[in-house]
């Protein structure tokens, strides 16, 4: 039993200096973390843009308070909107959940292209869904009326990974609903 106490002991004080240190090195990292999420959101904003945005604005948060933009408007030098980026995803993915920036024309229906913001596709298959020769297949097309063409939609799915193809199409009609939405 004398051995057991010490045991439980020994462990439990492990354990507490774990996690202390876990905690004091997350103060450190938290804030250069946030920050790289949003430069990766912005970077990604930026390059599914239209041509011409001089300057891309937050438009929708997910926390206002942290300052975490999900949405943002693209604005010509002129001021004058030219085009919106939207996160959006879907959990359907082959691999699990699927998380999209979407970005669309200042018509609010016309999909420039997308870029991958997470995804846990099989290597090789699915995350083709990364690839040029997938995503520009979007281009220029209504994303409310997105489908693959074993569903009578005009994307040609990924081969191998027809699930994938279609958790993409309905991030993608996701996105265009919810820049519906935004005011």
């Amino acid at each position: 039993m004398k051995k057991f106490l010490s045991l439980v002991v020994s462990l439990s004080v492990i354990s507490g200096v774990c996690a202390a240190v876990l905690a004091y090195v997350d103060t450190f990292t938290k804030d250069r973390i946030a920050a790289t999420k949003l430069e990766n959101k912005l970077k990604a904003a930026r390059a599914v843009m239209p041509g011409g945005v001089a300057e891309v604005v937050p438009v929708a948060w997910a926390d206002k308070e942290k300052k975490d933009p999900v949405d943002f408007a693209g604005k010509g030098a002129d001021g004058k909107t030219l085009g919106y980026a939207v996160t959006a995803g879907d959990s359907g993915g082959y691999g699990g959940d699927i998380e999209l920036m979407v970005g669309f024309k200042a018509d609010r229906k016309t999909v420039v292209c997308y870029k991958t913001l997470a995804a846990t596709e099989t290597p090789g298959l699915g995350m083709k869904l990364k690839t040029p020769e997938f995503s520009r297949q979007f281009a220029g097309r209504d994303g409310s009326s997105l489908k693959v063409r074993q569903d009578g939609g005009e994307i040609e799915a990924i081969t191998s990974a027809t699930i994938t193809s279609r958790a993409v199409c309905r991030a993608v009609e996701a996105a265009q609903k919810k820049l519906q939405a935004l005011k």
